[in-house]
């Protein structure tokens, strides 16, 4: 994926990747800011933890 975030100053490729993973049996997603956010029940809660987490961050930004 070649483009641009709003934080970027030039056009660059990003790659998506699966944001889900296990530490210690428990279900986490991974975020842009480097964290590891959860634990999450299964990976349903765990996608709507994720629009939830985005919508958060949005709102944060146009805050700024």
């Amino acid at each position: 994926m070649y483009g641009m975030r709003a934080q970027d100053n030039a056009p660059a490729t990003h790659f998506r990747s699966d944001r889900l993973c296990r530490v210690n049996g428990e279900l986490y997603f991974s975020t842009r800011e480097n964290t590891l956010e959860g634990p999450f029940e299964n990976p349903q809660v765990a996608e709507r933890g994720i629009r939830e987490y985005i919508e958060r961050m949005q709102k944060m930004s146009n805050r700024r």
